[in-house]
């Protein structure tokens, strides 16, 4: 006869396969259409609030994996805390102005063409192809399944935020922290502006290394200067040296400082012994002779000379470099430019002479202007030695060029002048919000304040089309610069009305507040814009306190972003908010790393080791690229590759397989029985279960999500489906509907299966929702889906169970069978029955004790014929065939004759 008709065999119609390329773009449509965003805000009304304020990318280009990992962390940051019942905001925003998105239409249209074109023309071309970006990016970033206000994003060019960008600013002149003066500040020749601090990448580039000697005016010697910018010593007017050091002439006529004697003498730049000590303060404003144009060059004391390379005597050349400039203002030197805004030398060499003949260097490219330098320095006997060096040197972030310090007049936002309420600098504030928010990981806190410690003022001018102006009229008898309060509002609000274009389009008289008393004629427009950092530093106020946005809270407890963001977006809007306000705009920083591919090499085309996100949700479907951000060290660089992949789909399959069995096995269960009726191995499964997924909280509310990860797999594998679920087959399957005995399992299974659904929720929140849909009544409550979905929290279950030593002797016994199955001795461990001395195993009901080791027996009484034998600790256990015939039914061997059932099934199947 055939019983399976009357097993009770798990059921559901969850798919095995998830098909997620298939099926995840539908379902999300689903959310878009429902505005499931909306509802999350619904849901959580009254509750305490979190507030992740997005960083914006740029509105550039298709989306890469590094955007991909950026929106799934934050996605997953903030469901979290919306699972955990927190009323949660996030507004994404795009950057886009700058000088990418202008870059872009250069290429497209020509730079002949865009220097013939208006900047309003020029500016209506960059705002279409932001737009166009927006659009796309918003729909890529949708398919990762990142929910948020995706109707009401905050784009950067939108009139009233251009309008609040410019508020921003003019609250940090009216705190007497922006300044209008000549520094040197990076120089993009290649993009034709300057650049902050954030815009300046470092890469390898070769430079001749040369010592050159500066006559002294007086003394009968020579001070030997070193650089690897041989282009910058025709601005050369003066040299550095440290006061509290000793320096030496040498027999050869040379002064260098005396700890670095040895190594010149071994690089055979000088030959000559010690003949004299030389106290550097009995040289200050003396003269030496600038060897290429006989200008003369102050010797000055500085404290940046330092001792570990070079001569100890520094060229300077205030044009050229901060500590240059720092030295010169203090002893009065000059501060020549002879360089244009192509890093071309202009009529500046020719009116200050700056070369003997000056018609072969006018126009030249300063780096193409080396080698003849050089030529020349060598003729006249100057140059000492030339070495070619490889070494780091700052390039333009945009155009990978190298580029030059350059003193040019630029905005700038005062580091080190106090301020405000407290009367402190900016510097001083910026240091003090570090030490009292939070960072994930920890060392962001020494990073940033290693940055800001060493941080110079803020260069916020740029000298291009796209961005936000810095709209202030400046009076041209005067060259004051109009801070009017009312002025400035008045262009604001024209700014909130027009966009910023006005700015371009419209004539001083129409931007002039009326009532101003100003002279129209007087007055001419500054030209330079923002800088783009500026823009993304005031979307907390933009934003955030702006109200134009439902973006929650003000400060916002959380920014996340790359760990380059300590040097860029973390700094410019901690800056603005400080300068502006004089309050901290974020209560948590966290931070991740790069992508990298599976050898830990960084990707690019060429290496042809680029993962594409598109490409990954085409094989993959979302749920593997978001589990894979989850399972990486987030906060270290992060490896992704095919195989990478393949093994996060791997742990995909067994999260969702062992979530069908458990959902298989509970769909007849009408109601979860309590805890006290159930038995000692559900006890033991409910109590293993509560300590993990404790622990897993506790990684989670960390933003720890693969330590999580781990132990919620290990448990997955080792406890429940590796133990219990292959404990409770039999049960399952063969008890009837409603004995306790199954209930009670099924009741341990759904309440794990309740957890797991809610602590998975808000990563793989696309699974969780369709096991939600396949859930029956009891298991999703009054839950339309996830989004209903409340948090489960487990009760706290003592268990009596000694599994220390049942978990031993278990793996003892499928040790010890390891032979009898390879020997074909037995098939199943359901012919076999075990004989105890262990009290631990024999106080068990017998049915629980059988169930553990998969056995159709187990007893303390002696065995006849034993296969296999094991210990554990002083415990015997021996192993024999089972007594009983095989039950047909269940295929325990506890039946009289294989032709009848035993009695649990025979009173089942009645």
């Amino acid at each position: 006869m055939d019983y399976k008709e009357s097993l009770l065999l798990p059921n559901t119609k969850f798919p095995m396969r998830g098909n997620l390329p298939q099926n995840e773009p539908k379902r999300y449509k689903l959310w878009d259409e429902e505005k499931v965003y909306e509802r999350m805000k619904k849901n959580r009304e009254g509750k305490p609030s979190f507030t992740l304020h997005d960083g914006p990318p740029y509105a550039n280009g298709h989306i890469h994996i590094g955007h991909a990992l950026n929106k799934i962390l934050k996605d997953i940051i903030v469901k979290y805390h919306y699972f955990d019942g927190k009323s949660v905001r996030y507004v994404p925003g795009w950057d886009c102005h700058g000088l990418p998105i202008e870059q872009k239409v250069e290429e497209k249209i020509g730079t002949t063409k865009k220097k013939e074109l208006p900047k309003s023309k020029i500016r209506e071309l960059c705002r279409e192809h932001a737009s166009r970006f927006v659009d796309i990016q918003r729909e890529e970033f949708k398919q990762l399944g990142v929910l948020g206000d995706w109707d009401e994003p905050y784009l950067t060019m939108d009139f009233k935020f251009e309008a609040n960008i410019y508020r921003e600013l003019c609250a940090i002149a009216k705190q007497g922290l922006l300044t209008r003066r000549s520094k040197p500040v990076y120089w993009s020749w290649a993009a034709q502006t300057a650049l902050a601090e954030a815009e300046v990448e470092y890469e390898d580039k070769t430079s001749p290394s040369i010592f050159v000697a500066f006559k002294h005016e007086k003394l009968d010697a020579s001070i030997i200067i070193w650089t690897t910018t041989p282009w910058t010593l025709p601005a050369n007017t003066g040299i550095a040296l440290n006061a509290d050091e000793e320096y030496v002439l040498t027999s050869d006529k040379f002064i260098v400082a005396r700890k670095l004697y040895n190594s010149l003498i071994e690089q055979e730049v000088i030959k000559g012994e010690i003949v004299e000590t030389i106290d550097p303060k009995t040289l200050e404003n003396t003269n030496a002779i600038n060897p290429l144009n006989r200008r003369k060059s102050t010797i000055v004391l500085a404290d940046h000379v330092e001792m570990d390379a070079g001569t100890g005597a520094v060229h300077t050349a205030p044009g050229h470099g901060e500590d240059d400039y720092k030295v010169g203002l203090k002893y009065g030197l000059d501060v020549i430019m002879p360089v244009d805004d192509e890093g071309k030398y202009d009529e500046t060499i020719v009116r200050e002479k700056l070369f003997k003949d000056t018609d072969k260097y006018l126009g030249m490219h300063v780096f193409k202007a080396n080698e003849l330098i050089l030529e020349e320095l060598s003729s006249c006997g100057a140059l000492l030695k030339r070495v070619d060096i490889v070494h780091s040197y700052p390039h333009c972030w945009r155009t990978h060029k190298p580029i030059i310090f350059r003193a040019t007049k630029q905005w700038f936002i005062s580091i080190d002048d106090k301020y405000g309420k407290e009367n402190k600098t900016l510097r001083e504030n910026a240091l003090k919000v570090v030490e009292e928010i939070d960072f994930y990981p920890e060392w962001g806190r020494n990073r940033l304040r290693s940055m800001l410690e060493g941080r110079p003022d803020w260069c916020i001018s740029r000298q291009r089309d796209w961005g936000v102006p810095i709209a202030f009229f400046r009076n041209k008898k005067t060259d004051e610069i109009i801070f009017d309060e009312k002025v400035l509002n008045y262009v604001a609000m024209i700014f909130e009305m027009r966009g910023c274009d006005a700015w371009y389009d419209l004539s001083i008289e129409e931007l002039l507040y009326p009532g101003s008393g100003y002279n129209p004629e007087d007055l001419e427009k500054t030209m330079d814009i923002l800088d783009v950092w500026f823009d993304s530093g005031s979307t907390q106020n933009a934003v955030l306190r702006s109200r134009n946005y439902d973006a929650g809270t003000f400060p916002a407890d959380m920014y996340l972003e790359g760990s380059d963001q300590h040097r860029g977006w973390f700094q410019s809007s901690l800056l603005t908010t400080l300068a502006s306000s004089e309050v901290a705009p974020y209560k948590a920083l966290v931070t991740h790393g790069f992508t990298m591919d599976e050898k830990g090499e960084k990707m690019s085309k060429s290496k042809g080791n680029v993962i594409d996100p598109a490409k990954v949700m085409k094989q993959y479907g979302s749920e593997i690229l978001r589990l894979w951000v989850a399972m990486s060290d987030y906060q270290n660089d992060q490896k992704i590759s095919d195989n990478i992949l393949k093994q996060n789909a791997e742990l995909y399959r067994k999260i969702r397989n062992t979530a069908r069995f458990l959902l298989a096995n509970v769909n007849d269960l009408e109601k979860i029985v309590p805890v006290e009726n159930m038995g000692i191995l559900d006890k033991w499964i409910l109590s293993r279960a509560k300590k993990t997924f404790d622990e897993i909280e506790a990684s989670f509310s960390i933003y720890e999500y693969s330590k999580g990860l781990n132990k919620l797999n290990n448990f997955l594998v080792v406890d429940l489906s590796g133990i219990y679920l292959d404990v409770c087959k039999d049960r399952l399957y063969c008890d009837d509907k409603n004995d306790i005995h199954r209930i009670a399992s099924q009741s341990a299974m759904a309440m794990i299966l309740k957890k797991l659904i809610s602590t998975l929720a808000c990563i793989l929140t696309y699974t969780m929702d369709e096991l939600l849909e396949f859930a029956p009544k009891f298991l999703k409550g009054n839950a339309k889906d996830i989004f209903d979905f409340e948090k489960v929290i487990l009760p706290e279950v003592e268990s009596n169970l000694n599994d220390e030593i049942l978990l031993l002797a278990k793996d003892k016994f499928s040790e010890a069978i390891d032979t009898l199955k390879k020997d074909k001795v037995i098939k199943s461990t359901l012919e076999l029955e075990i004989s105890t001395n262990c009290e631990t195993i024999l106080a068990l009901e017998k049915v629980e004790a059988q169930d553990w080791f998969l056995v159709s027996s187990v007893t303390d009484e002696k065995q006849d014929e034993v296969l296999t034998s094991f210990k554990v600790e002083d415990f015997e256990f021996t192993v024999a065939k089972a007594k009983g015939s095989k039950c047909p039914r269940c295929w325990k061997f506890t039946s009289t004759s294989e032709e009848t059932l035993c009695s649990r099934c025979e009173s089942v199947v009645e």
